[in-house]
């Protein structure tokens, strides 16, 4: 079993920056990647950024360049650095953690970008 909490979420205006953190626990050592989500009010979840054990890192077409992910392995802790902030990226921001059996999810820190 793994456990992820999310924390970070908050209001911001625009071209404001955040950064999200996501604290992995239980068999966090069956961990092959951890990525995070988003969804806006009426709207579907969706994929916003990755990264696997290699490193390697993957992101949507519209947080290129304004978002970053990266983990500390040593803390189990996923980050999700965002600058230049714009509304669209108002969202719930889920952690999420990928394991050979199943994902994790964790319950999900709110993003409103608003003057």
């Amino acid at each position: 079993q793994v456990q992820v909490v999310e924390s970070g979420g908050g209001l911001v205006q625009p071209g404001g920056s955040l950064r999200l953190s996501c604290a992995a626990s239980g068999s966090s050592l069956s961990i092959s990647g951890m990525g995070w989500y988003r969804q806006a009010p009426g709207k579907q979840r969706e994929f916003v950024a990755r990264i696997i054990s290699n490193g390697n890192t993957y992101y949507t077409d519209s947080v290129k360049g304004r978002f970053s992910i990266s983990r500390d392995n040593a803390k189990n802790t996923l980050y999700l650095q965002m600058n230049n902030l714009k509304p669209e990226d108002t969202a719930v921001y889920y952690c999420n953690a990928m394991t050979t059996v199943r994902n994790y999810w964790g319950q999900g820190t709110q993003v409103t970008v608003s003057s």
